[in-house]
């Protein structure tokens, strides 16, 4: 079972099968990739632990090991910036078991075509059945659960609450990250080839 959500386009689809074995080598799970046009493009990948949880050191250690298999692969024809980063805490649902594992949180999802008239849905996470993600939905006070099928699905991202700060919190406790204050910064480890953090690195050829 498949669909769009980690690689869109026929590229990133062919970088997702070179990145995916180097960053499960390193214990990681990639979470989503995708190749953004421009002047310059940029190689944004999104990884994550298994049982979540990614710092800093961790998305420097994928952009060193990913950037050193591209180099052989050379997938990309034209400069490009490569960017490696945690899911964030209101990240994207990109695969089956991401919305088993936040049943119980708020997600908007997107569906690829309509379905009853509609194709973007909000409501909370109730978990999967066969190859559907199950929605809990409240219209007019009552509350009705619907099943999307997984393959029609565009687009799915958890909605920010106050319940998911404290969970992405407790996964960064659990991960050994120390966090003082509650900065959504703190959540969202970037890893990019600009080392010191005032001028753009010199692009991927």
């Amino acid at each position: 079972m498949s669909n769009d959500l980690i690689a869109k386009t026929a590229i990133d689809r062919r970088l997702a099968e070179i990145i995916i074995p180097v960053i499960e080598d390193l214990g990681f799970e990639l979470v989503r990739v995708r190749l953004q046009g421009g002047k310059t493009a940029t190689l944004q990948i999104m990884a994550d632990r298994p049982e979540g949880g990614i710092n800093v050191d961790d998305c420097a250690d994928i952009s060193t090991a990913v950037s050193a298999t591209l180099d052989v692969e050379d997938p990309i024809a034209d400069n490009y910036y490569l960017e490696v980063s945690s899911p964030g805490i209101d990240r994207p649902l990109t695969r089956m078991k991401d919305f088993a594992n936040f049943e119980g949180y708020e997600a908007r999802l997107d569906t690829n075509q309509p379905i009853d008239g509609r194709k973007r849905w909000k409501g909370v996470l109730a978990g999967t059945e066969g190859d559907e993600v199950l929605l809990n939905i409240t219209e007019n006070g009552e509350t009705t659960t619907i099943g999307l099928h997984f393959d029609l699905l565009a687009d799915a991202k958890l909605v920010l609450t106050d319940e998911l700060i404290r969970e992405m919190l407790r996964q960064k406790k659990e991960a050994g990250v120390e966090i003082d204050n509650l900065d959504e910064s703190a959540f969202d480890a970037i890893e990019t080839d600009d080392t010191d953090g005032a001028e753009p690195a010199e692009p991927k050829e």
